[in-house]
């Protein structure tokens, strides 16, 4: 499982901005951490990474947000992805919640990239999608700015 350690917000943010060249189409990022870690500074290099101008918030009150990726960015991808979907599930009951707001039409879809933010509250809905689910974990490092990101395909 690859590591990487990040020593600043900056450092997250620019990881994340260069791993949305790596990302596929229909591919959803299942992201774990406790509050604080990370996880929302990592969407926000993502969005960045994919070019989309829109501040990017946590969305905890709306549970969903959608954002476009402009046209530029999807003609050069090598895989197309038109929509990022950005999901908190920090204040879900359960996965039925998800279901409710429409999140299906978006997971693991052709076009679509999927950012679920608390997606260990998901997770036996993200089972369903195999492989397409990316776990990302986000731990404290023993230094106040230090955190360790690790992947799992």
């Amino acid at each position: 499982m690859p590591i990487f350690i990040s020593k600043s917000e900056a450092d997250t943010h620019n990881f994340a901005k260069r791993l949305a060249g790596q990302l596929h189409s229909g591919q959803i990022l299942a992201l774990v951490g406790d509050l604080g870690s990370g996880k929302t500074t990592f969407t926000k290099g993502l969005a960045k990474g994919f070019k989309i101008k829109q501040t990017i918030h946590s969305p905890t009150f709306v549970l969903m947000k959608i954002f476009q990726i402009p046209k530029a960015v999807i003609i050069n991808h090598r895989s197309k992805i038109l929509n990022m979907v950005h999901i908190d599930a920090y204040r879900l009951q359960d996965e039925t919640e998800l279901i409710d707001i429409g999140a299906l039409d978006y997971l693991g879809q052709s076009g679509t990239l999927v950012v679920i933010e608390w997606a260990d509250r998901v997770k036996s809905l993200l089972k369903k999608f195999g492989k397409k689910v990316i776990w990302i974990n986000f731990n404290y490092g023993k230094k106040l700015a230090l955190r360790q990101i690790s992947i799992k395909p």
